[in-house]
């Protein structure tokens, strides 16, 4: 396939220093390059495991009722 591509400018000198580095072409930086980043795109995102900690807050007698002082209690005064 043939194609007229436009590189930014940091894209094109990190092309031109590995051509330099690897004595290959263009068009081999840019098909490896492709290559590369095709099968990072093509997986599947990530998607991790959210876990929360506890905090108990009976025994703190804190009023639950009362959302600021529930935070306050569990993440100290920086929750704000």
């Amino acid at each position: 396939m043939r194609t007229t591509l436009t590189l930014d400018p940091d894209v094109a000198q990190r092309v031109e220093r590995l051509q330099a580095e690897r004595g290959v072409t263009l068009k081999e930086i840019v098909n490896q390059g492709l290559r590369a980043g095709l099968t990072v795109l093509e997986r599947p995102p990530r998607r991790g495991h959210f876990k929360t900690g506890e905090v108990s807050l009976k025994p703190s007698g804190t009023n639950v009722d009362d959302i600021a002082e529930a935070l306050a209690v569990a993440e100290g005064d920086s929750y704000r």
